[in-house]
């Protein structure tokens, strides 16, 4: 059962799973009895489709791993991050066992906060950016996880973009004060640079900025690329809505904003990349490895998948070429 709580203390989400991983005498497994409780702090930076699913593939593998006698305390930021930074001082002061950061601001507000419990991160766009690890090869003595964007990714998306469909300029709507969507936001530029396509770029602070940034670009860009910008994607409908009224094609960054309504992207399944952050993490739990020696890990898996229905309400004809190269889906 998951239940959600405020910063004042009411209980936010719990799942408890009891038993099934020891003997009635407590033999000791790693040093420890297998009949302790384990406590693993979760920290998201807002909820949306994509983080939720990262978070599900994180309990999926922890469970899948023996690890049964687990407590989870889930602690949503509602995009804050004045939020984020209370939530992982009480984590800390909870004294949880490990915490999972799921967003880049939940990662590196949960490293301030704390040098000695191990954390797990995920949808982290740039972790060496961010600050959070020294580099891929070499994260860092309490700290490692799974990054939400594959080094082609952005490359093919911009190719497509450029070689099959009639555009010139791209909209990018992202927060400025993301640093993960700065850092993507760069890697487009840099990708275009190979092609004849200009960026028009409109920030926004909140979610409830998204749909006015969206009409702003109306006119001024052919197609919309929304990256995988908490902000922006937490309010992907408005986008999706200004996108199917005027005929503009829309590109994702990941996979889920396509099932929801985006025309297209290359991406990967959030439900993965907070997978493997579980086996990560369940690794630290049962004492095998330390954070420092768990490299940070890209995406396994990366596909084109176009939306069909997206596709008629945005005014694009699918060109019969694509299916040798996409997996469609309505």
């Amino acid at each position: 059962m998951k239940r959600w709580k405020s910063l004042l203390g009411v209980s936010l989400a719990g799942v408890l799973l009891l038993g099934g991983c020891g003997t009635k005498d407590g033999k000791e497994v790693n040093g420890e009895a297998k009949n302790k409780e384990i406590k693993i702090g979760v920290t998201q930076i807002v909820e949306h489709p994509s983080l939720d699913a990262a978070y599900k593939g994180f309990k999926k593998a922890i469970s899948a791993n023996g690890l049964k006698n687990v407590k989870y305390d889930v602690q949503l930021a509602q995009g804050d991050p004045n939020n984020s930074q209370t939530i992982a001082k009480n984590l800390v002061g909870d004294n949880v066992d490990l915490i999972f950061a799921n967003s880049t601001p939940s990662a590196q507000h949960a490293l301030n906060a704390t040098k000695d419990i191990p954390i797990v991160f995920t949808s982290v766009t740039d972790p060496v950016g961010a600050k959070l690890v020294k580099s891929f090869d070499e994260p860092g003595d309490n700290i490692t996880g799974t990054t939400d964007t594959h080094p082609d990714a952005i490359p093919k998306t911009i190719e497509f973009i450029d070689k099959e469909t009639d555009a010139k300029t791209v909209g990018l709507i992202y927060n400025k004060g993301e640093q993960n969507s700065v850092a993507q936001v760069d890697l487009v530029k840099d990708a275009m640079k190979k092609s004849d396509l200009k960026p028009v770029e409109v920030s926004v602070s909140t979610s409830a900025d998204v749909k006015q940034a969206a009409e702003s670009l109306v006119g001024r860009a052919d197609v919309f690329y929304i990256i995988t910008d908490n902000t922006v994607v937490s309010a992907l409908e408005s986008v999706i809505s200004v996108a199917e009224d005027k005929d503009i094609p829309m590109f994702a960054g990941e996979l889920d904003s396509v099932k929801r309504g985006a025309f297209a992207a290359y991406g990967f399944d959030y439900y993965d990349i907070g997978y493997e952050a579980g086996e990560m993490a369940a690794k630290i739990l049962k004492g095998d490895k330390k954070p420092s020696e768990l490299k940070v890990q890209y995406p396994q898996k990366l596909k084109l998948v176009i939306n069909k229905k997206a596709a008629e309400s945005m005014g694009v004809k699918l060109k019969p070429e694509w299916k040798s190269r996409a997996e469609y889906t309505e």
